[in-house]
């Protein structure tokens, strides 16, 4: 499966499941295993960089079972053949996703204007405010 580029993964580190679809479509769906389950190990894989990998880990830790494998399942189609593509097609997202590395934030400081605007609102706020409260000539 290529993903961009520069990173590909084989098909020998992916293992495939079929069960039957849940779902309208009538008596074929109590005959045909159309429903595909991708099973990857994804602690294991060489196919990924080290820093990829610990993205991808991080980022996809709630889909992982306690072995280290990302399960993903496609039942959208009502054939094989496409629900295995559409599965393929969510983890090359993923990896994806992973693969590009986030950009570093740069702390910024507001602009002399936009802190004037900001202690000037605030005051005519608390102007506002103290013209409500009544004169007492005690």
């Amino acid at each position: 499966m290529q993903v961009n580029s520069r990173l590909a993964i084989p098909d020998s580190e992916f293992t495939w499941t079929f069960v039957r679809s849940s779902g309208p479509g009538g008596q074929n769906v109590n005959k045909v295993n159309s429903k595909a389950v991708l099973r990857w190990r994804v602690t294991e894989s060489t196919s990924l960089p080290a820093e990829v990998r610990a993205r991808f880990l991080a980022r996809h830790a709630k889909r992982l079972t306690a072995e280290g494998d990302l399960l993903i399942a496609s039942q959208r189609y009502r054939d094989q053949g496409r629900n295995i593509a559409d599965a393929l097609e969510k983890l090359r997202i993923m990896v994806a996703e992973s693969a590009t590395r986030p950009k570093t934030r740069r702390p910024t400081k507001p602009s002399r204007a936009s802190v004037e605007r900001r202690i000037a609102s605030k005051q005519a706020r608390s102007r506002k405010k103290e013209m409500r409260k009544g004169f007492n000539d005690e």
